[in-house]
């Protein structure tokens, strides 16, 4: 189904209504269309280089966010500590293991399998789209980058900091840690990443390469 898609992806020119057959256009290069030169589609902002750069970056913050303290509370005389790893744990730990799941998915793998998923596809399309193995695992990639993309929800996360931090700040000092600024960073990088990916033109280079 996916394969198919940027292959038969069709678009109405908003001025002319000529169907139109989209493909996936050079960095920099605008698609006019041939009838009355209206602007139809630009190639996405961010080059292949640019995202690769916010994979990397992602992938900085990625383990910190996950590893180090997110909130540290200090509540009579006592000072704990939780990262979202252990946070996950803890709800396994109570009893509660759709819920501990849930949490460990889209807040741990997700984010991992969506930002290492996205940084083998563009290597692949830098380096590897003229062999066969290239090509084929990219297409592989592409199948499932939609359930990637639902698996990651980061925001959640994000704002059950601020409303924990607010609900226990009444009785106990709560403090931010290095992992809630790295988790934080990693939560808009991938948004950035995500709003500059585009899966039809990804599909769109794969069946370029191919033709």
């Amino acid at each position: 189904m996916h394969e198919n898609t940027a292959e038969n992806s069709v678009i109405l020119c908003r001025s002319c209504d000529l169907a139109i057959r989209k493909r996936a256009l050079p960095t920099g290069v605008r698609a006019l269309c041939p009838r009355c030169n209206t602007a139809l589609y630009d190639t996405p902002y961010c080059s292949v280089n640019g995202m690769l750069a916010l994979c990397i970056t992602a992938l900085v913050f990625y383990f910190p966010a996950n590893f180090f303290p997110v909130l540290e509370i200090h509540f009579l005389g006592s000072i704990r500590t939780t990262t979202v790893f252990q946070g996950a744990f803890a709800v396994f730990d109570q009893g509660y293991w759709v819920v501990g799941i849930a949490v460990l998915a889209a807040a741990v793998v997700g984010p991992g399998l969506l930002i290492l998923s996205i940084l083998t596809q563009l290597l692949i399309v830098k380096w590897g789209l003229d062999s066969p193995l290239g090509r084929h695992s990219l297409k592989q990639l592409l199948k499932f980058q939609g359930l990637l993309s639902q698996l990651t929800m980061l925001e959640i996360y994000v704002i059950s900091f601020l409303v924990s931090s607010f609900q226990l700040s009444d009785f106990s000092d709560i403090y931010f840690g290095m992992g809630t600024f790295c988790f934080t960073m990693l939560f808009l990088v991938t948004l950035f990443l995500q709003r500059e990916y585009d899966i039809e033109h990804m599909w769109g280079l794969l069946m370029q390469e191919r033709h």
